[in-house]
């Protein structure tokens, strides 16, 4: 099924509520740009379900200020869902010098529409370095 320009714009505000969400410690915010079975892999390793993903989301608030960037975002319809890709630049905030360029990767993302709403069914991220 296409894609409509509606669904491109809420997939657009889903990878922005998911950025701030992490980014301003809003775990169980971040948590629910998940499906229930939604699973997020990193270095970190892969979790699943709102109170793993809920846990990450905390851990990571807990450890490191930092804002996500996010750019070149490709999507593409995947039958009654979706595809994306985009390219990840993660700044991490204070410390020495100022802010400074913790990692960037690439975010390989399958979407689906969930309760009226977007949301990621699975979302790995590939660090480049």
């Amino acid at each position: 099924m296409p894609l409509t320009a509606d669904d491109r714009l809420d997939i657009q505000d889903l990878y922005g509520r998911y950025n701030h969400a992490i980014d301003f410690g809003d775990a169980e915010g971040w948590a629910a740009c998940f499906t229930a079975d939604g699973v997020f892999s990193s270095a970190q390793g892969s979790f699943s379900g709102p109170e793993q993903l809920a846990a990450f989301a905390k851990g990571y608030a807990d450890n490191i200020k930092g804002r996500h960037w996010v750019s070149n975002l490709v999507i593409e319809a995947d039958g009654d869902g979706a595809k994306a890709k985009c390219y990840l630049v993660l700044y991490r905030l204070g410390g020495e010098g100022g802010p400074s360029i913790l990692t960037t990767g690439v975010y390989n993302d399958v979407l689906v529409r969930d309760g009226g709403a977007w949301r990621f069914k699975s979302r790995t991220v590939t660090a480049d370095a």
